[in-house]
């Protein structure tokens, strides 16, 4: 008997200031929204978050930038966030920005248990300094290093008992990938369904994966 739903208190619980949370989402598309305003209600703060984007300042994870809860952000982009740029020029937010494909793969690898991966992808440029380059078939690499978190918060259309995750269409994004690489995760879906009612072939985020339960809207 499956039973991996959880409360908002026992969420907010796990909640510890100074800890890393990975998080899905696309400029907001795909971030788990219930669960971003718990992390605001809470009064958690000085967190490191870990993600594509930092949204725009009422959305997604953006809400947490916007409320000064962030100390340290990485992430591929953060133009969409005003915010976010000021309180790094202002030294008051640490900013790693990361190619995206990069991003991913990082990620890939600390769920994977990989020591890192090897890219192209700015050698030669600010992104290379301070890292280990290593040369292939006359090839010039960056070594970068995995990333894994504490917590991870995801955002799917539908569970089953079990954790088993389903996506909607491109709101899947980033969130299979944070679902492997870190310590403890919760899922924010849509609908909860008996186990038995998804189809395997549909299922991306297989129930192993996923700590805890949530739904969007309370029945």
């Amino acid at each position: 008997m499956y039973n991996k739903r959880i409360s908002p208190d026992a969420f907010v619980s796990r909640l510890k200031d100074g800890m890393s949370i990975m998080f899905g989402g696309f400029m907001g598309c795909g971030t788990p929204e219930r669960i971003v305003g718990l992390l605001l209600d809470s009064g958690v703060r000085d967190l490191t978050l870990i993600g594509n984007d930092s949204a725009l300042p009422n959305t997604g994870v953006g809400i947490l930038v916007a409320n000064r809860r962030v100390k340290r952000l990485i992430a591929s982009h953060i133009g969409t966030n005003p915010l976010t740029g000021q309180q790094m020029i202002n030294g008051e937010l640490d900013v790693e920005l990361v190619p995206q494909g990069t991003l991913a793969e990082r990620i890939r690898c600390g769920g994977a248990g990989l020591g890192g991966v090897l890219t192209q992808t700015g050698v030669g440029t600010v992104v290379g300094e301070g890292k280990t380059h290593l040369t292939f078939d006359g090839v010039e690499y960056l070594v970068e290093r995995p990333l894994r978190a504490d917590m991870a918060i995801v955002k799917a259309r539908a569970a089953d008992e079990a954790g088993n995750l389903v996506y909607d269409k491109t709101a899947r994004n980033f969130n299979p990938l944070v679902a492997m690489a870190a310590d403890w995760v919760i899922a924010e879906v849509d609908e909860l369904l008996p186990l038995g009612s998804l189809d395997p072939e549909a299922v991306i985020t297989p129930g192993v994966m996923i700590s805890a339960l949530m739904l969007t809207e309370e029945s």
